[in-house]
């Protein structure tokens, strides 16, 4: 579904690299990349208009999913489509929300 959702998202020419990360891992990235020293669930980043990276680390993705109210799995698209309207270049706002409401709706997350 992962390939489903990136290329509905960012297109079919789209070249996306994806991994699960460990926390230490991904608390490296956020530290050097944005200055948080802390693990995260996910941190994807844009390499140019058609090509970006995402990493999800699951054991934070676990927590988060317990802390929402959601099914593990479940959590893990709804992460991946996240990082993948970010890719698309949207921020954290009601717009980017009603991107990810629609994909949501369309993937069944």
């Amino acid at each position: 579904m992962a390939k489903e959702i990136a290329t509905k998202t960012l297109g079919a020419n789209y070249s996306l690299s994806f991994s699960f990360i460990s926390p230490a891992e991904i608390k490296k990235l956020n530290l050097i990349y944005r200055g948080k020293n802390k693990a995260t669930d996910i941190l994807s980043f844009p390499l140019s208009k058609k090509e970006g990276e995402i990493y999800i680390c699951k054991s934070e993705a676990r927590r988060e999913a317990k802390k929402f109210g959601r099914i593990y799995e479940n959590f893990l698209k709804y992460l991946f489509i996240h990082g993948c309207v970010h890719l698309k270049g949207f921020d954290h706002s009601a717009t980017m929300e009603g991107i990810e409401a629609k994909l949501r709706k369309q993937f069944g997350v």
